[in-house]
């Protein structure tokens, strides 16, 4: 967990490190133990008056393609130094006409034991086919969870950030010694 001012000065380098007109708008940074992600939004394509959804859809495809071709040396410039920096590795994804597309990103392993019950359904996700392995089942869980907790998550975060922020004016705590490069 990282408090808001250091997500602040993680946006705040971002900001300064990327390169002017790489996005249109730097719409997210998200960060945890493993990993930055970095979304920017790029410009939607102008397909001809009366294209087909399929045609549209095809453009942003494109247009996305496109962005991450000619923009890779910048990208891995940036991650370079901030992969030093922070000490987590950056992932890179954008919004283009209201569509989300992540590059690439972590897949972390999660060690976990879990009883029978929780076993079980994991395998009836695997045996309906929503999922084809246990870990894919899991990760299915988390999202589902997310989507349909996503204020209750928000206020426990934002709990969590106050309780660090406590810790660090704490005897052990010295002002300014946890940076975004801590968590």
């Amino acid at each position: 967990m990282i408090t808001a001012e250091q997500r602040e000065q993680l946006r705040g380098w971002f900001t300064g490190r990327i390169p002017d007109g790489l996005f249109e708008e730097l719409t997210e940074i998200t960060v945890d133990r493993e990993e930055i992600t970095v979304i920017g939004r790029v410009p939607a394509p102008r397909p001809a008056e009366g294209a087909s959804p399929a045609e549209r859809e095809a453009a942003v495809e494109g247009r996305v393609q496109e962005f991450r071709e000619r923009t890779r040396e910048d990208r891995i410039a940036v991650a370079r130094d901030a992969e030093h920096r922070f000490g987590r590795k950056v992932s890179w994804g954008v919004e283009c006409d209201g569509r989300r597309v992540l590059f690439t990103h972590v897949a972390a392993p999660v060690m976990t034991r879990l009883r029978q019950p929780e076993r079980q359904v994991l395998d009836t996700l695997i045996a309906g086919g929503v999922a084809r392995s246990r870990s894919e089942a899991l990760a299915w869980c988390v999202r589902l969870v997310q989507r349909h907790t996503d204020d209750w998550l928000t206020e426990l975060r934002d709990s969590l950030e106050h309780v660090q922020r406590v810790r660090e004016r704490g005897p052990d705590g010295e002002p300014g010694e946890a940076g975004p490069g801590t968590g």
